[in-house]
C-alpha cells in the first residue's frame, strides 16, 4: 500500500523525535494523528445555506459529508430537536494526510495578511482547533463563487492521541502549522 509522504514523515521522523524528547516506555503511547474534523455551523436552518455548506465540504475533501442536527429544542432560536443546523466531515488515514498537505502547502500561503493561526477554543490535551475566515482559499470553492458566497467560517479540528498538551504542541509545531505565539 502506498503511504502518503506526511504519513511516512510522521512514522519515520516524528516518532523518533517524540521518543527522544518525551521518553516513552511503550511505543504504543506515542501520540498519533487520529482524525481531522471539518465543520460548518450555520446560523440558520434555511435549506439553501445548509446544502451549500454540505456541497462545499464535499468539494473541499472529495468525501461524503453529513448534516449535524440539534440535540435539544430551543424556543428562542425556533429550533426543534433533530433540525439540521450544520454539516461536518471526518477525515482519517490517507485522506487526512492529503488534506493536511493541501492545507499546509496551498491554503495557508494563499491567505492574504496571514500572520498565523490562533486557537479559537482552549487547547485541550489532544485536540487543536482553528477557524478559516476566508473559504475562498480553496480552489474548488473559488471556482463556484456564486454558489458559496454566503458560507459560514470553516471550523477545523485536528485530533490526536496525545496525553499531554506539551506533546500536542510538539506535534503541531513539527508538522509546521503556522501558529501565532500568544
Amino acid at each position: 500500500m502506498d503511504m502518503h509522504f506526511l504519513a511516512h514523515f510522521y512514522k519515520k521522523n516524528l516518532n523518533y523525535e517524540l521518543i527522544n524528547k518525551f521518553i516513552y516506555k511503550n511505543t504504543k503511547k506515542i501520540p498519533k494523528l487520529k482524525k481531522i474534523i471539518l465543520n460548518f455551523g450555520c446560523k440558520t436552518t434555511d435549506i439553501k445555506y445548509l446544502t451549500a455548506s454540505l456541497l462545499a465540504l464535499e468539494l473541499i475533501t472529495s468525501q461524503k459529508s453529513k448534516f449535524t442536527t440539534t440535540k435539544y429544542s430551543n424556543i428562542v432560536l425556533k429550533l426543534r430537536k433533530g433540525y439540521p443546523v450544520g454539516c461536518k466531515i471526518e477525515l482519517r488515514n490517507k485522506k487526512m494526510y492529503c488534506f493536511l498537505e493541501h492545507l499546509l502547502v496551498e491554503v495557508f500561503p494563499k491567505i492574504k495578511n496571514f500572520y498565523g493561526l490562533t486557537c479559537h477554543k482552549k487547547l485541550k490535551k489532544n485536540t487543536f482547533s482553528f477557524k478559516l475566515n476566508d473559504n475562498f482559499v480553496f480552489k474548488t470553492i473559488e471556482e463556484h463563487y456564486y454558489l458559496f458566497n454566503t458560507l459560514p467560517k470553516l471550523d477545523i479540528t485536528v485530533q490526536t492521541t496525545a496525553k499531554k498538551t506539551i506533546e500536542l504542541n510538539f506535534v503541531v509545531k513539527t508538522l509546521q502549522f503556522p501558529i501565532k505565539e500568544q
